[in-house]
């Protein structure tokens, strides 16, 4: 009787070790594949427990999902102090990271950072479109908060002027934040920019906050090279102590942009139309910005080149002539068009081939 009773205790402790063995291994194994360095994956609203496996399973993360369900049944997690409820988001985890790792992070909030990127020169489709394929939310959502007014007054502009105050910037956020929190962050970061030493700069030279954004946005779509801002912005200065109409093509082309929905090239008819953006037909500056600037942008305008140009034109080969008279200006327009059209020409199919010969 009394071998019996120590062999079933015997048989009691080795089962005893084998499901403490097996427990062990179920909560802190390893239960990713087999990857190098890190991979992340969203988990999307609702948080619910066969989401986020799934979630896991289609990131190539997961190993073994019925292993992550034996762990999530045998264990308190709200009771360890992990949390009440599996956190939305978006989240890192290394090769080797264990059913406990895993589901801890989650239900404690502990995630990764996204980055969500606002480039420069660019209107409000476009910046739009690069955070919602950043973040996940639809375009039009964001588009919608841009013509919040309520938003814009919060954030003590308009909604003509607010997608102007976009700073260009890689922001890391977290996923997935809606389009409200992108667009605070980024007026944020303009009012960083905006110091007072900046203020008085455009203070003196006679303009606003709203008319230094609206012409860095100009000089911003004229050039894409970064040593002609200085000298763009001292163009449409000099143009404006003149009294002289900008005739900025962007301001046409976003007159086109907001009229047609598309950019295209610039026809002679298209300076005449009648629009509050058209330069070529109103006097002063246009209404608000037809992109939102870069610093580098900004920076031109509150530190105007002094120079004596009053006209610029492109060369066709990237960068543009600046010129003081108008007879010079005209000339090198014809410059302009020499150049385009060799390179038109010299980018055609030969004869037989746009014939379709052989």
């Amino acid at each position: 009787m009394k071998k019996s009773l120590l062999i079933a205790g015997a048989v009691l402790v080795v089962l005893g070790l084998g499901a403490a063995g097996a427990g062990y291994w179920v909560a802190f194994s390893s239960n990713t594949t087999s990857y190098e360095g890190e991979r992340g994956v969203k988990i999307p609203r609702p948080a619910r427990f066969p989401t986020v496996l799934d979630s896991l399973e289609a990131s190539g993360i997961l190993a073994s999902r019925q292993r992550m369900q034996w762990f999530e049944r045998a264990t308190d997690l709200r009771g360890a102090g992990w949390g009440n409820y599996l956190d939305p988001g978006y989240y890192r985890f290394a090769s080797g990271a264990s059913s406990r790792e895993i589901l801890g992070r989650i239900y404690r909030g502990q995630q990764s950072p996204v980055n969500v990127t606002i480039l420069p020169g660019k209107q409000p489709e476009a910046i739009a479109k690069g955070a919602a394929q950043d973040m996940g939310f639809q375009k039009d959502d964001f588009l919608a908060a841009l013509d919040s007014s309520a938003l814009a007054q919060e954030l003590e502009t308009d909604t003509t002027h607010l997608f102007g105050y976009l700073m260009p910037e890689t922001y890391q956020v977290r996923w997935p934040d809606p389009p409200v929190r992108i667009i605070r962050r980024a007026k944020d970061q303009f009012e960083t920019f905006w110091t007072e030493a900046r203020a008085r700069r455009a203070d003196s030279l006679g303009l606003s906050k709203d008319e230094v954004v609206t012409l860095a946005s100009i000089i911003q779509w004229e050039t894409g090279l970064g040593e002609e801002l200085p000298t763009m912005a001292g163009v449409y200065l000099n143009r404006l102590d003149e009294g002289m109409p900008l005739q900025a093509d962007p301001t046409v082309q976003y007159a086109i942009l907001q009229k047609e929905g598309r950019k295209r090239r610039l026809l002679y008819e298209d300076y005449q139309i009648q629009h509050p953006y058209n330069t070529y037909q109103i006097s002063g500056l246009p209404p608000g910005p037809v992109t939102n600037p870069s610093e580098q942008a900004l920076e031109a305008v509150l530190g105007r080149e002094e120079h004596d140009y009053l006209y610029a034109v492109a060369t066709g080969r990237g960068g543009h002539y600046f010129n003081e008279t108008l007879a010079e200006h005209n000339r090198d327009v014809q410059r302009f068009r020499q150049t385009r059209d060799s390179l038109q020409a010299a980018a055609a199919p030969p004869a037989d081939t746009a014939r379709g010969g052989s």
